[in-house]
């Protein structure tokens, strides 16, 4: 998709594409002024010239562009030579206008929230009921979104819970078999360590219960019959 790029508002030096351009924006220029009378109900009027000096005018009055201008030529006037009392008078005005602004607010609040109805008929009644109703319906939605979101939050830990904990149960079942084997060739080797044992002269080691310093004995080969001044066993060194 190709972008537009972004147009450079600077005079247009072709002649002929100043002429096209000037007659495209002058007909949209005209078409926004009317949507705008429409719209809010306003008195408009564009007095545009070519750089030829050709007229170009545009109101949306019966009386046309004449009557506007005469409008705008009074009021500027009287701006112009408008008192001190007088602007005090205006600006009091529209004081006066913006309490009643915020008074019929202040009492549309308290009605909503259930005041001050005695003075309501039927029709304002109903018509309170539709803003409460919408206000409500705006509530739930918002709620129930906010709840979606968090089932969704909670959705998303339990499954990283999930995971975490099979990686858990992977990682001790890789030990478990580690221990298995260990134990395995730990039973190999002390069987294997018997068979020497039973083949050859009898040692007996014997572990104290401090690991830290223990003797070791050395006994000689048993015989069916002992004599009973056969020596003891050496003891060996202290480790």
């Amino acid at each position: 998709m190709m972008v537009r790029g972004k147009t450079v508002i600077e005079k247009i030096e072709s002649t002929t594409s100043r002429q096209v351009t000037f007659s495209k924006r002058k007909s949209g220029l005209f078409k926004k002024a009317k949507e705008l009378g429409i719209l809010c109900d306003a008195q408009v009027g564009i007095v545009l010239f070519s750089n030829t000096g050709r007229l170009y005018e545009y109101s949306n009055s019966n009386s046309g562009t004449k009557s506007i201008i005469e409008r705008y030529q009074k009021v500027k006037e009287g701006q112009q030579f408008m008192s001190a009392s007088d602007e005090a008078k205006l600006w009091q005005a529209e004081g006066e206008r913006l309490r009643q602004q915020l008074h019929n607010l202040q009492d549309n609040h308290r009605q909503l929230l259930g005041h001050n109805l005695s003075g309501l008929g039927l029709e304002d009644l109903k018509g309170l009921e539709s803003q409460l109703e919408i206000s409500l319906h705006n509530i739930r939605l918002t709620k129930d979104q906010l709840m979606i979101d968090e089932i969704e939050k909670s959705n998303k830990k339990g499954i990283l819970v999930h995971q975490e904990n099979m990686e858990l149960h992977k990682k001790l079942n890789i030990i478990r078999d580690d221990y298995v084997v260990l134990q395995n060739k730990l039973n190999e080797q002390t069987e294997l360590n018997g068979g020497i044992t039973s083949s050859s002269t009898n040692y007996n080691f014997i572990a104290p219960e401090d690991v830290n310093s223990f003797d070791l004995k050395l006994s000689l080969p048993q015989h069916a019959e002992s004599d009973d001044d056969q020596p003891e066993s050496p003891t060996l060194g202290r480790f």
